[in-house]
């Protein structure tokens, strides 16, 4: 859990102004050290309609970032890789141990580098990965994000044919990038470079967060998932499983009293709904302790449970990613930050804008989602007394 979220309401504003005060005398440091390194690497990007369409065997993606969200996030890129060069092999480095949870099944993964979370603590153990890396060659290396100093530095450091990465406004002041109409949306970003880059026409609409879970994993979750309802006959008893992750960072957090308040009016009009409380790293749950909860640390094994529920409802946070990419119906809900930069999308997904909004008027906003994503046979209302028996 982020600390700043623990402190009392009053102190929060002030700290997270500390926090950003932190980050930016980081970032300017490391803009002056490696100045001249940051605009060379900016001559050296490709242009769109520069990538070959052949001859990429070898690549890397570079998005050293420890959130478990912009893990996920990536998925479509690393999907995007996959369709327009089958025969390639994809090295990937990470802030953390996400990707490497969520990505080394893939076929064509080869090797997910992680980054020391703490590098100022870590700085041999960073020094050896920078090292490996720079041994390496590729055919095509990618800084899968706008403004990361940190994944610019990468690119700048391995050795690559082609070079893909935002411009940079002063070292691409002429790009022809810089006339281009960006998507929105974080994970479409990526996709949008690569695929501008790229010397052939695709015309697909971009894939959606995808961890690709085998069956093994959903059939596994699936009877886990039974169990922590109370039995095999309670979960096939027709019930909608509806997964809760009352959990946030910052000021995306919502209270414990925000969340009763949401449960309550939403069972008023969902009877039917058994609730999982999806309890998070600190291994308390937070929806009172009336309802079925699960606790895992392991990333594949979450989503796979999630898989095998109805529906999600989540705060922004990594782990609302996480149940779009498992593939269940999933619904966010977002206080403080861009609903259209960091939505779910794709299939029956979809996110609230819940500024102004009583905990009640976002439930029923949620109630009247479900009602249009359940499956229709498991939607019949029982009593409000049997709920979650």
């Amino acid at each position: 859990m982020n600390d700043v979220a623990e402190l009392p309401q009053g102190e929060q504003p002030a700290i997270q102004a500390g926090v950003r005060r932190g980050e930016a005398l980081r970032h300017r440091a490391i803009a002056l050290l490696f100045g001249r390194l940051f605009s060379a690497v900016g001559g050296q990007l490709c242009e769109p309609g520069q990538l070959p369409t052949r001859g990429i065997h070898r690549v890397l993606i570079c998005r050293p970032n420890h959130r478990l969200g912009n893990a996920v996030l990536i998925s479509p890129l690393l999907a995007e890789v996959e369709a327009l060069y089958p025969g390639a092999e994809i090295d990937m480095v990470s802030g953390g141990e996400a990707a490497r949870m969520l990505f080394t099944n893939r076929f064509q993964v080869r090797q997910v580098f992680c980054l020391p979370r703490k590098i100022a603590r870590h700085v041999w153990q960073t020094i050896t990965l920078l090292r490996q890396l720079r041994c390496n060659s590729y055919d095509l290396a990618i800084d899968a994000c706008h403004g990361s100093q940190s994944g610019r530095l990468l690119l700048g450091i391995v050795k690559a044919r082609f070079k893909l990465g935002f411009p940079d406004a002063r070292a691409n002041a002429d790009s022809l990038w810089r006339s281009l109409p960006w998507p929105e949306h974080l994970a479409h970003r990526s996709v949008f470079l690569l695929r501008t880059a790229y010397a052939g026409k695709v015309d697909r609409p971009c894939e959606t967060l995808n961890l690709r879970l085998s069956d093994d994993e959903r059939q596994q979750a699936g009877k886990a998932l039974a169990a922590v309802l109370g039995g095999m006959q309670q979960a096939a008893a027709g019930r909608p499983v509806v997964g809760i992750f009352a959990n946030a960072t910052g000021a995306k957090r919502y209270g414990e009293t925000w969340w009763k308040e949401f449960v309550d009016a939403l069972l008023v009009s969902q009877p039917s709904l058994l609730i999982v409380d999806v309890v998070a790293e600190h291994g308390q749950a937070q929806l009172g302790g009336d309802f079925a909860s699960y606790y895992t640390r392991d990333l594949r094994r979450l989503a796979s449970m999630i898989a095998n529920m109805d529906g999600f409802i989540s705060a922004d946070c990594g782990v609302m990613h996480l149940a779009v990419a498992s593939g269940t119906p999933t619904i966010g809900l977002f206080s403080v930050t861009s609903s259209s930069k960091y939505r779910p999308y794709g299939r029956s997904n979809t996110a609230i804008d819940t500024g102004g909004m009583s905990a009640v008027e976002v439930a029923g906003m949620v109630s009247a989602w479900l009602a249009l994503t359940l499956p229709v046979e498991r939607q019949a209302p029982l009593p409000l007394a049997t709920r979650n028996q």
